[in-house]
């Protein structure tokens, strides 16, 4: 399955967390009773308010997060100070968590949560909201890439339906790494709020970034809603965008005898036929769109019977797979081959859309191919084939340094496929003599797999493997 290297800051707390209960906090169960229910927008005024805990994220330095009593806004008596460290920090990749509850709040009667920043540096933290409880996560929402400056500036984070939040303990969650030239910096929060501000008002929601897409799709196959955002007019004029749980949204499907979704919006294709995604915020029609076009029942790829022994794997389900990469390292500038992958009963496939040329990289380790003698793709072509259609292989060994940019690597020649061997609608089984990609010095240290094709908009691949009889 295609590996993402673009994980959110927010989503790296999963283990190894660090959890201490901040100074001044309450632990009688009367109180805890009162508070399920409390209306107390405060987060940090001065000091903590009652029953906050927090939480280092895993992967961070876990003394980063301190209460200083030298610097606060408008000259009070103490902020949150967070120390992010040098790249390479031994001690962590970046500084943030979470503080939250032990139970709920209701912050039904706000619309934003309010705080004031300043960094010793410009700079930029990579994420900031509310809703991270280390529980269920309902709620989250936070803004992505905050810029500071080195003067105290009030931030605004709208709650795209206040509603829901009844019950919420989930009060604020940060995370930031070094700057772009791999520097730390320290910055500072104070004056961390709950607020109900006449000043902003939700102008537009939106779903799968705002875009109305088609996407073939099978019985049995499951994808996520992703693109989930709320719009609001600013104080200042401008149009800010917050991501948004799913949960904030209301789900529907033009068809669910071909489509359904969740609460979570996880859609599911369950018959033939064309369906229509959409949802509601608050109300509102979301704008963006997905389309399931569902072929009914899929047929998988052949099942491979090469020995296990005799196979080193890039990408199958019938085989253990070597550490890969990435799957599409969507090259730019002149890449437009996007992945929408998908599982069919436990079946992983990988579906390349927008199809121009993409690469699969597995240099760590990289491959030693020298006592195979073939490598198989199986590959199938959903669409219409048009005329004029190719598929192109070509094979990148990074020679002994095992470095992209090292001077001793090779390029294999390119083997192009074209009708009869193309055709649609089936999948096509391609067992290619190593023999056949001339030009490389040799094949003790494979790398990268490229593909690329003419008038061949989108693909399926399955079962990538190299062998020896």
């Amino acid at each position: 399955m295609k590996t993402n290297f673009n994980i959110r800051f927010a989503k790296l707390l999963s283990l190894g967390l660090v959890v201490m209960l901040l100074s001044g906090c309450e632990n009688d169960p009367n109180d805890l009773e009162q508070a399920s229910y409390s209306t107390n927008p405060d987060v940090f005024i001065d000091t903590f308010s009652s029953g906050l805990i927090y939480a280092a994220f895993s992967g961070t330095v876990v003394t980063s997060f301190q209460v200083d009593k030298d610097v606060a806004y408008n000259n009070t008596s103490a902020s949150m100070r967070f120390d992010v460290p040098n790249v390479n920090d031994p001690a962590g990749a970046y500084a943030g968590g979470a503080f939250f509850t032990a139970v709920g709040r209701d912050l039904s009667g706000y619309n934003a949560l309010t705080f004031w920043a300043k960094s010793s540096q410009s700079a930029i933290i990579g994420e900031v909201g509310f809703g991270i409880d280390l529980d269920q996560n309902k709620y989250p929402v936070s803004l992505s890439n905050l810029q500071l400056s080195t003067v105290w500036k009030k931030y605004i984070i709208p709650i795209p339906d206040a509603s829901k939040l009844r019950i919420e303990k989930g009060l604020f969650n940060i995370a930031a790494g070094p700057d772009s030239n791999g520097n730390g910096y320290t910055f500072w929060i104070d004056e961390v709020k709950f607020e109900n501000l006449g000043t902003i008002a939700q102008q537009q929601a939106e779903i799968n970034n705002g875009l109305n897409t088609t996407v073939t799709s099978f019985n049995g196959v499951s994808t996520t809603v992703t693109g989930m955002a709320a719009v609001f007019n600013m104080p200042n004029g401008y149009n800010q965008s917050v991501n948004a749980s799913p949960l904030f949204f209301n789900f529907s499907s033009s068809n669910t005898a071909v489509a359904t979704v969740d609460a979570q919006g996880v859609i599911t294709t369950v018959g033939a036929g064309t369906a229509v995604i959409t949802a509601t915020l608050a109300g509102i029609n979301a704008n963006g769109s997905i389309t399931i076009q569902s072929l009914g029942s899929f047929a998988a790829a052949p099942v491979p019977t090469k020995p296990a022994a005799n196979v080193i794997s890039v990408f199958s389900n019938a085989y253990t797979n070597v550490p890969v990469e990435y799957y599409n390292g969507y090259w730019q500038p002149y890449q437009t081959t996007t992945s929408a992958d998908f599982n069919v009963n436990g079946d992983a496939v990988l579906n390349y859309n927008n199809f121009n040329f993409v690469g699969i990289q597995f240099a760590q380790p990289t491959i030693n191919a020298s006592g195979m003698t073939h490598i198989h793709f199986d590959i199938f072509i959903p669409g219409t084939l048009a005329a004029g259609a190719n598929f192109k292989i070509q094979l990148v060994d990074f020679g002994a340094d095992g470095s992209s940019g090292g001077s001793d690597n090779t390029s294999s020649n390119i083997i192009t496929y074209t009708s009869p061997t193309l055709v649609s609608q089936n999948w096509i089984s391609l067992d290619i003599p190593l023999s056949s990609f001339t030009g490389m010095t040799n094949k003790n240290h494979l790398a990268q797999i490229i593909f690329s094709g003419t008038n061949l908009p989108n693909f399926y691949a399955d079962n990538i493997f190299l062998y020896h009889n």
